[in-house]
């Protein structure tokens, strides 16, 4: 798909996707979900971090997205995770 907004030379590029969410281990999780998509990643493409509070947390995936496709893909899966309630 190839828009003003989107253009398809606009890819690959490296995007960060974060997950927020109540999840017993949300890291596990959002690796789990990007597997399908990036089964290479290594452990430093991802940081996780808690709330101030303590009530969520945050996952950020650093990821070489390949197309627009592949973006929602990938979306579509963190989203999918029990407990995320942002994915950015």
């Amino acid at each position: 798909m190839e828009t003003d907004t989107n253009p398809a030379k606009d890819f690959p590029h490296l995007h960060h996707v974060k997950a927020i969410g109540q999840h017993d281990d949300l890291l596990a999780a959002v690796r789990a979900a990007i597997a399908p998509h990036a089964p290479d990643l290594p452990d430093t493409a991802f940081s996780c971090r808690p709330s101030s509070q303590g009530n969520y947390q945050a996952v950020t995936v650093s990821i070489e997205v390949r197309s627009h496709e592949h973006l929602l893909d990938i979306y579509t899966s963190v989203r999918a995770i029990d407990g995320v309630i942002l994915c950015l």
